[in-house]
């Protein structure tokens, strides 16, 4: 604390991100990242942009992301005017959260999601409500639109869950409250689902929200990009505008466009995520875990007779790195990042050996 402090960073409880160890030879299944490396088109327009002494890296990029917007308004058949573009899906989710979803009414996302929600209401002074997810930690649409709330806000899938809601829910969602922006945040759509993007043109107030940082290895870029109609995309170009003008550099617009649009290497890395995911909840479930159904690039996992803490802390000994949540309803369970054929043998391999 420091007497320079504000009142507003005071009262914060700011987010904890995943450990980045520094430590070599480590397993790491604690962050869902990509197993597998970007797109070479990726890399090579990141060095091609670079050149050979770097000369452009001293000129502004391109404000407004236009190549970026361009690939993202071509891969998913709309206009660039319903795309926005920023430093990572966090970022773009800030600038969400106060130019969408600060209303007289609550904010209303699940009581287990993502834990960065909390963090930016707190951050912009937002009134928000946790609403329960079922039994089987899947979300009850019915129980958003009972309430009537300022926004809603969700992944889909679900983290750390890993559930997917359907798209016929979330159209359901948004037509229930047409006064209300509803933000679906799909940081691991492409793991096995159909992305609300579908949506975007019967719902005036539906905003979906992606990031390149998974299904398109690229979490060191930190790109991320919302879709919605026009007046959405506006509110947040407003508050970009006010907070940081040039957001991408250089080397990430045109690695992130490349990335974009190398569909195949995009549709190969992802099936191979999944059918690994498959795969290793099979042998999860094997060793008599609790396995929820996830359709993302992760598991939530739990066994009966095993402490979650207990089984992350003896996995950690074996240089195997695995996220433990200590919050209410899920303290007993694990969340798994699908890695490698090899890495996931490896974990079994551990496993089998404690349980």
């Amino acid at each position: 604390m420091s007497i320079f402090w504000s009142p507003v960073v005071h009262a914060l409880s700011p987010y904890t991100p995943g450990e980045q160890p520094k430590l070599d030879g480590l397993i790491k299944l604690n962050t869902n990242e990509n197993p597998y490396p970007p797109s070479p088109h990726a890399v090579a327009a990141i060095q091609a942009e670079l050149g050979e002494d770097g000369d452009r890296l001293k000129l502004y990029p391109e404000p407004t992301g236009l190549m970026l917007r361009e690939a993202l308004a071509d891969h998913f058949g709309i206009d660039s005017t319903n795309v926005f573009v920023g430093n990572s899906s966090d970022e773009v989710l800030a600038h969400t959260f106060i130019g969408l979803l600060k209303h007289d009414r609550p904010l209303l996302f699940p009581d287990i999601t993502y834990s960065f929600y909390p963090v930016y209401c707190g951050l912009y002074g937002i009134d928000y409500r946790q609403i329960a997810l079922d039994e089987r930690f899947a979300i009850r649409v019915d129980d958003y639109i009972e309430a009537r709330p300022g926004a809603v806000i969700f992944p889909n899938p679900n983290a750390p869950t890993g559930r997917l809601l359907p798209l016929t829910d979330i159209s359901r969602l948004a037509s229930a409250l047409p006064d209300s922006p509803v933000v679906i945040d799909e940081a691991y759509i492409d793991f096995g689902g159909e992305s609300a993007v579908a949506l975007i043109a019967e719902h005036a107030n539906l905003l979906v929200t992606q990031t390149l940082s998974k299904s398109r290895s690229l979490a060191g870029l930190r790109v991320g990009f919302a879709i919605g109609q026009p007046h959405l995309i506006d509110a947040l170009t407003r508050v970009k505008d006010s907070f940081n003008s040039y957001p991408l550099d250089r080397l990430a617009l045109v690695g992130a466009t490349a990335a974009v649009r190398d569909r195949e290497w995009f549709d190969q890395t992802r099936r191979r995520v999944a059918a690994s995911r498959d795969r290793l909840s099979e042998e999860l479930e094997s060793l008599g875990f609790e396995v929820l159904p996830s359709a993302a690039n992760f598991l939530f996992v739990r066994h009966p007779q095993h402490d979650a803490a207990q089984l992350a802390a003896a996995l950690r000994e074996q240089r195997i790195l695995v996220r433990h949540f200590k919050a209410a309803r899920i303290d007993q369970f694990l969340r798994i990042t699908v890695g490698t054929t090899a890495q996931c043998n490896a974990l079994v391999d551990a496993l089998q050996s404690l349980v």
